[in-house]
C-alpha cells in the first residue's frame, strides 16, 4: 500500500465526513433572520425539537409579496398559536428577525427550517 493509495483512502474518508449532516446543536434561544420577499404563495415549516423530546412542526402560511417584516410577524403568530405561552416565548426583533426563547423549565431545543416554498431567505442562528 503505497502513498497514492493512502491519499485516495484519506480523500474518500474526508468526502464521506463532509456528506454527513452537521451535528445538531441545542440552545435555549434562537434567532430566525428573514430577508427578501415571498415570490409566491407558500409555506414555511419549522421544526422545534426539545432535547430528548418530540419534534413539533409549525406551519406558517405566507402570501405572495409578503416582505421580511410581515413574514416575521406571521411566524411569531404561528409559534404562539402552536404553543401558547407554555414552552416558548416568541417575538419580533429588529422588524425582520424572530426570537424564540425557551421558557423557564423548558429544555434547550433545536430549530430547523424543514420546508420553505416562499422565496424568502431564512437563517436560523442559535443565540
Amino acid at each position: 500500500m503505497g502513498t497514492p493509495f493512502r491519499l485516495r483512502a484519506l480523500a474518500l474518508v474526508c468526502g464521506f465526513a463532509l456528506a454527513l449532516p452537521a451535528a445538531a446543536v441545542d440552545s435555549n434561544k434562537w434567532r430566525l433572520q428573514f430577508s427578501g420577499h415571498a415570490d409566491t404563495d407558500g409555506e414555511i415549516e419549522l421544526v422545534l425539537t426539545p432535547r430528548e423530546g418530540e419534534a413539533v412542526h409549525v406551519i406558517v402560511a405566507i402570501p405572495k409579496g409578503t416582505g421580511e417584516n410581515r413574514a416575521a410577524k406571521l411566524t411569531v403568530e404561528a409559534i404562539r398559536k402552536q404553543f401558547g405561552d407554555a414552552l416558548y416565548k416568541s417575538e419580533v426583533d429588529d422588524g425582520e428577525d424572530v426570537l424564540v426563547k425557551a421558557r423557564r423549565g423548558t429544555p434547550d431545543f433545536q430549530v430547523v427550517i424543514q420546508r420553505n416554498t416562499t422565496g424568502l431567505r431564512i437563517s436560523p442562528d442559535k443565540e
